[in-house]
């Protein structure tokens, strides 16, 4: 069981929305599927989203590792109306965020990036169980 402060989650969560409004929502969800922060929009079912995160994440882990790439970093998706970016936080989590359609996704990857950073010290993914 992953051991967090929830409040903190939120709190980073929202400060990434706040300088970039480009982040629609966004959201902190467990290997396991579970939400453990959000900012999702009215109407979207963090059950669904939290457990399709989930298994994007093994998935891009899964063909990462097939063809010899490393661990994952990043994967998303575009549509009509935007991207769906997921990054693994630590080796615990997936940090999911709706980006509309006309953000600059190489500043929008590193600014992500640096959010999924500060989410995984935030948790503690990399040490070891005491």
């Amino acid at each position: 069981m992953i051991k967090y402060d929830s409040q903190a989650l939120y709190a980073r969560i929202d400060t990434l929305r706040k300088s970039l409004p480009e982040v629609v929502a966004a959201a902190v969800i467990s290997v396991d599927g579970l939400i453990m922060a959000s900012a999702l929009p009215p109407g979207v079912s963090e059950d669904r989203i939290s457990a399709m995160s989930a298994a994007m994440l093994s998935l891009g882990q899964q063909i990462n590792k097939e063809m010899g790439l490393g661990a994952l970093d990043q994967l998303y998706t575009r549509g009509s109306n935007g991207y769906v970016v997921l990054l693994a936080v630590g080796s615990l989590a997936v940090f999911t965020a709706l980006v509309k359609p006309e953000a600059k996704m190489g500043v929008l990857f590193l600014e992500l990036r640096k959010a999924a950073d500060d989410l995984t010290h935030l948790l503690d993914c990399d040490k070891p169980p005491a």
